[in-house]
């Protein structure tokens, strides 16, 4: 099965969500766990929950995707930083059990002159005071394109935050096509091998989820511009590649394009078009 959404606003809550999802020709989504500037989350409507879950149930939505806010960056020089990093992660964690067995995305992080080890440093320490053996939800780190001093450009540092990580069973990725070309992977013009590469450095069976975005620049740019699906250097054919892959095939598939809904409707309907059961 496709699975295929893109991200959609949270301030109506879980159902809306899902409606909203179904009626642009998806079945997942993501959204944001609260402003993704920061600030404090709405408080949970456990009534919408339980609506969310009988709709998800009847219209084949098996895995949603909340992604942490911007501001979360777990290996700041600044320890308020951290710590504020550290309390959003664990609060977002808690809610997140209401939808139990779900996805959780956020951003490595960036070292801001410090370095990578220090910074890789930083990140496990907060994962490993946040992660729980009882939670359901699976904790994904990004791929970035290596803009500044942000870390999770590589599959190495990636494997490197998962192998200091105690409970990273707990711990997954999520691929960003724009994040990864931008960073020096060519998913165009040789996809087998970057997922070769992928799956020998962190294990294919840890890539939980796809963000499914073109890029605004050129390959290596390590600029992170988001373009519209076919509109950007990696284009339509590599996109159709990407999601028949058998490697990726049952992965669910996120938009993050500059689109409006109208906009995201059109891409799931092209996506879908490229895709071969």
């Amino acid at each position: 099965m496709f699975q295929i959404g893109c991200h959609l606003s949270a301030s109506k809550g879980f159902l809306h969500m899902g409606k909203e999802a179904v009626a642009l020709g998806g079945n997942t989504f993501q959204f944001f766990t609260r402003n993704p500037r920061g600030g404090a989350a709405k408080a949970i409507d456990e009534k919408d929950v339980e609506s969310f879950k009988a709709f998800a149930k009847e219209n084949g939505i098996h895995v949603i995707l909340a992604h942490a806010p911007y501001t979360l960056n777990a290996c700041s020089a600044d320890e308020s930083t951290r710590e504020f990093a550290k309390n959003t992660f664990a609060d977002d964690l808690k809610r997140m059990e209401y939808v139990p067995g779900n996805l959780y995305n956020f951003h490595p992080g960036s070292h801001v002159k410090q370095g990578v080890e220090i910074g890789i440093d930083y990140i496990t320490q907060m994962l490993n005071e946040v992660l729980k053996p009882e939670q359901t939800t699976k904790v994904l780190l990004e791929t970035m394109a290596g803009k500044g001093s942000e870390i999770g450009r590589s599959f190495e540092e990636l494997r490197a935050i998962i192998d200091r990580v105690e409970l990273n069973d707990h711990l997954g990725v999520c691929l960003d096509t724009c994040h990864v070309y931008d960073a020096g992977y060519d998913i165009v013009n040789d996809l087998d091998g970057v997922l070769k590469q992928f799956d020998e450095i962190i294990g294919i069976d840890r890539l939980y989820a796809i963000h499914i975005n073109d890029s605004k620049n050129p390959f290596e740019s390590h600029k992170d511009r988001h373009e519209k699906i076919g509109e950007g250097s990696i284009g339509t054919e590599a996109f159709e590649r990407i999601i028949n892959h058998p490697m990726l095939a049952d992965k669910p598939f996120f938009l993050e394009t500059p689109n409006e809904l109208d906009g995201y409707a059109k891409e799931i309907a092209l996506l879908k078009s490229l895709r071969r059961e």
